[in-house]
């Protein structure tokens, strides 16, 4: 990633990547409780680990972080009508601070030394 506008766009890539997970994720733990919640959460930890490391810095996690918190939130929200995505119960609440949590764990890892060629 040398030039900014290859790393503006990586990051505008793993900021949709990450707002997919996140809507993927919401739909899953729902649906094949507890199973969905397992693969949710994993999916979600290997999207942040995975965003950091390909950048080689902590921006690639807050991209995907930011993508996921995003669309968590607006499946969240619901709509006038009253339906909403989450039912507000246990297996929402683990996923939404399960995925934060997992964010802030990626966050203060420590990274691998620099293996010189």
């Amino acid at each position: 990633m040398n030039t900014p506008a290859v790393r503006y766009a990586a990051y505008a890539g793993l900021l949709v990547l990450g707002a997919l997970v996140g809507t993927a994720g919401a739909l899953v733990q729902a649906a094949w409780l507890p199973l969905g919640l397992f693969l949710a959460l994993l999916a979600t930890a290997a999207l942040f680990y995975g965003g950091m490391r390909a950048t080689g810095n902590q921006l690639g996690l807050a991209a995907t972080g930011g993508g996921w918190l995003l669309a968590v939130i607006v499946l969240s929200l619901g709509r006038p009508e009253g339906d909403g995505l989450f039912g507000g119960g246990l297996g929402e609440l683990v996923f939404l601070f399960g995925g934060m949590g997992a964010a802030v764990i990626c966050a203060t890892v420590s990274r691998l030394p620099q293996s010189t060629p």
